[in-house]
């Protein structure tokens, strides 16, 4: 019988009790010894054994993170920690912890785990992808199987002779080894693509089409390798290869067949998302092909992988069904597994300088056959030397892979511990030098995007810079980006489109118009909307990355805004990045200097906030409350801290004007919108009064109030004492605070707010009825903007429209802005105001009226 049906056997016999009479039921409180291995609970250790594998896992996964290993390294080196190698130092470690009466139910959790994780990995396999750059992923491909594999079958030779019991069979072995040395690591060489920002290079895309032809391939000598061992005799062997080619053509035809119509039958397909039944029917069918493969002498994880190549990828489909199993597998079975390989690697048994010296041999004939072969073939193909390099040190990743097909060797004998240990140590430095060679022959200034040559990306970089200066920071607003990552934010994001979209008819100019005749005629707004997608080490995130092109047609927010705007006569061009989040500011500032946006919009919502205080949380309930503690009746709602990190880093780094619209309006207040602008001063005060004027002479159906609030000297602004001050200050990333500007600078910006206010409120006369402006002089200016906006908000839809002012600020307002937080009583964090600004923290503070800030370009 096959591994997986031993272990089942094992494991059974393992838990049929071997005394009879009656057991005390008492448990820990009769005195009995939880650690202590027993037939009839097996659980107790288990759960133990479980514990301690997956803690030492995630303590050593995170520095492992920083320094951008796979979380297989941590896996690994846990295993090799919890073996003979390092805890199996200490006295009654292993006959307590990992006894070999409780190993049967580990082994058998892990077997399942790895038919599942195999499913996963077949999943992750899109051969749509061989289509992309067939003739360089073709080239790569073969080199990086046929030479490697040559010079394996000949390091086997080396390492039989000195290392290899002679009842091993020589030709089996040097097949495996020729195996171990061949293979590259598939699932490992997509986290390492996705970290290093390389799934939508030319070079990603090559190496994944690579790696999937070597993958495909090593499994099915794999799997040769394991048939001619479990076979007793060379006509058994025949019949089994048979038997294995029979069951693939029944699997990838009349089953998939079957199973594609299931799945458009129950409606799966269509939305992407499994049905239960649909998920049963595919579970079992792993479960199935896992059993027939394990019980005619393959191994079970081979049904587990090839039942993952027949499922569509269509609408998503694969990745969702993925997220319902992943995260069961890498945090629970994988971990199990790998640990298992570390209690069979003892590095102890490396003692001679003779095994050390081999150990390092099957280390550069396994990268330097891979480097060579793939990196000469990118080469010959087009690529320059930095590129083929990049390739090269891809191709030669092991990680999983490698440890599941040297598990394998264990399992058949085909390995002793020492050599066994010799594999593991190589396949673990093979997997770690793969980042920084990655990096150190391809840093991002010598990416290729799209094409073959050097000269492809300085022309990338040249058109980036072109389209960084073409952009005009004071022609009339009309093309927006829009960023979108999750759900809440597309009512405020309808809202803020709805608003900034130009009411009047798009206008455009002949062809023998001239160029300053095109700029001055009238254009449709349009909006390119970015959909942000965190890539963390799940391996859907990564299928996402891989597959992001097709994500734009089948996303939800994409959908719905798309919708949106073919409603309402809205040019929307969807886009998608999945990335790290730290580097969402990047790709924001990135995506609006190509798309050539005049400015970024980021919106959120509070879900609306009632007039008359309460204690129903339904009431006040919204995505972004509940943020910071609760003690009073009336609460205050701001973005939450990661959040406002990243709106930040957005402000810090775009090129372009930044607004940010918090949505706070009750669903029932839809009668009217009023525009409401304080202007105290300061380049984002003037974005925002020129930006709503701006907006009042093209868009129909809104009123505007413009008020000047000039401060006066004041006696009753003193600073709120530290025992009456009860704004609770939370710890937050660094402030985005400019530099100090001198008083030259201050009295041009004071010149330039004059120039500007006395042109807008000289047109008065010839302003629609609906736009007014005033002058307030006040001490208390932000108590001003409160009660005007309470005042506005009777019956009407008001959005306050305010600048950030961290910047050239005319004057500090965190005075008056503890003072107003102490006497409503409300809670406020220290993030709120670096985010949003004094003003803007004190309109949370004050009311229900919506609120955008704004932030003229750095």
């Amino acid at each position: 019988m096959g591994l997986f049906t031993d272990n089942v056997v094992s494991a059974a016999h393992s838990f049929i009790p071997r005394q009879s009479g009656a057991q005390e039921q008492g448990g820990v409180i009769s005195g009995d010894n939880p650690v202590a291995w027993s037939a009839k609970n097996p659980l107790r250790l288990w759960v133990i054994q479980v514990v301690i594998i997956i803690t030492v896992t995630q303590l050593l996964a995170i520095p492992l993170k920083r320094i951008r290993q796979p979380r297989v390294i941590a896996e690994v080196i846990g295993g090799i920690i919890l073996g003979p190698t390092v805890m199996g130092n200490i006295p009654k470690f292993h006959d307590n912890i990992f006894p070999p009466a409780g190993m049967p139910g580990l082994a058998l959790t892990s077997t399942i785990g790895l038919v599942l994780f195999m499913f996963l990995v077949g999943l992750e396999i899109d051969t749509r992808v061989l289509k992309r750059n067939a003739l360089a992923a073709g080239a790569v491909s073969a080199a990086g199987l046929i030479i490697p594999l040559g010079l394996g079958a000949a390091l086997g030779v080396g390492v039989y002779r000195r290392f290899i019991d002679p009842s091993v069979n020589e030709g089996y072995f040097v097949l495996f080894t020729a195996v171990a040395i061949g293979i590259t690591a598939f699932p490992v060489l997509c986290r390492i693509l996705s970290e290093t920002k390389l799934l939508d290079d030319v070079v990603g895309v090559v190496t994944l089409s690579a790696g999937i032809g070597n993958d495909v391939i090593g499994w099915v000598l794999l799997a040769l390798v394991v048939t001619l061992v479990n076979a007793s005799s060379g006509l058994t062997a025949v019949w089994i290869l048979l038997a294995t080619v029979g069951f693939c053509l029944f699997l990838f035809f009349p089953v998939k067949w079957a199973y594609v119509w299931l799945a458009r039958r129950t409606g799966s397909l269509d939305k992407g998302t499994p049905t239960s039944l649909t998920m049963t029917i595919t579970v079992l069918l792993v479960l199935a092909c896992a059993f027939f493969t394990d019980i005619i002498g393959v191994h079970a994880i081979f049904g587990g992988f090839l039942v993952g190549l027949i499922i569509p990828h269509d609408n998503g489909f694969a990745i969702s069904l993925t997220e319902k199993l992943e995260d069961l597998v890498s945090i629970l079975f994988l971990p199990i597994y790998f640990t298992l390989s570390g209690l069979r690697t003892d590095m102890k048994s490396l003692d001679t300088g003779v095994a050390w010296g081999y150990t390092v041999l099957i280390c550069l004939v396994a990268f330097t056959s891979k480097f060579v072969a793939c990196g000469a073939a990118a080469y010959l193909t087009g690529f320059k030397w930095r590129a083929a390099g990049a390739i090269g040190a891809l191709m030669s990743c092991k990680g999983l892979v490698e440890l599941i097909v040297l598990n394998i060797g264990r399992d058949a004998n085909i390995l002793d511990t020492r050599t066994f240990s010799m594999f593991v140590l190589h396949a673990v430095v093979l997997t770690v030098v793969t980042t920084p060679l990655t990096l150190a022959f391809y840093p991002p200034k010598h990416r290729l995007g799209s094409g073959h040559s050097d000269s492809t990306s300085k022309g990338s970089e040249e058109d980036v810079e072109e389209k960084r200066a073409s952009i005009d920071k004071h022609s009339p607003k009309e093309r927006f980006s829009v960023i979108l990552e999750r759900i809440e934010q597309l009512p405020a994001a309808m809202t803020i489109s709805q608003l900034l979209q130009s009411s009047r008819p798009a206008s455009y100019s002949s062809e023998g118009s001239s160029n300053t005749e095109k700029a001055r005629e009238p254009t449709t707004t349009s909006v390119d909307v970015l959909r942000l997608i965190e890539l963390t080490n799940r391996t859907s995130a990564v299928m996402k990355s891989t597959e992001a092109d097709s994500l734009i047609l089948t996303d939800p927010l994409l959908s719905v805004y798309r919708t949106f705007g073919q409603l309402n006569q809205l040019p929307v061009s969807p886009s998608v990045s999945v990335l790290d989040q730290d580097e969402f500011a990047d790709a924001v500032a990135n995506h609006a200097v190509k798309s050539g946006s005049q400015m970024i919009l980021l919106p959120w919502s509070t879900g609306g906030v009632s007039e008359t205080p309460s204690n129903d949380a339904a009431q006040t309930s919204g995505p972004l409350d509940g943020l910071f503690p609760r003690t009073h009746s009336k609460d205050t709602a701001a973005p939450p801290l990661i959040y406002s990190e990243f709106i930040r880093n957005v402000f810090l780094h775009a090129p372009v004007d930044v607004g940010v619209y918090i949505d706070r309006s009750p669903v029932a207040m839809t009668s009217g919108l009023h525009l409401v602008v304080p202007f105290i001063g300061g380049p984002d005060d003037r974005l925002a009064l020129s930006l709503i004027v701006e907006l009042c002479g093209r868009k129909s159906g809104i009123s505007a109030t413009f008020v000047r609030i000039q401060k006066t000297d004041g006696h009753d602004l003193s600073p709120v004492s530290t025992h009456e001050q009860k704004a609770h200050y939370t710890v937050a990333a660094p402030d985005t605070v400019y530099g100090n500007h001198d008083t030259a600078t201050r009295l041009a910006s004071d010149t330039a707010d004059n120039v500007l206010w006395d042109q807008y409120d000289g047109q008065t006369s010839s302003s629609p009825r609906s736009v007014k402006f005033t002058t307030v002089q006040s001490p208390r200016p932000l108590q001003v903007i409160q009660e005007m906006l309470r005042e506005e908000s009777q019956g009407k839809h008001v959005i306050a429209v305010v600048g950030r002012s961290r910047r050239l600020a005319v004057e500090s307002h965190a005075a008056e802005l503890s003072r107003m937080v102490n006497e409503s009583g409300q809670l406020l964090g220290s993030s709120v105001s670096k985010t949003l600004g004094d003003v803007g923290a004190s309109i949370l503070v004050g009311g229900q009226a919506s609120l955008l800030v704004v932030q003229t370009s750095v």
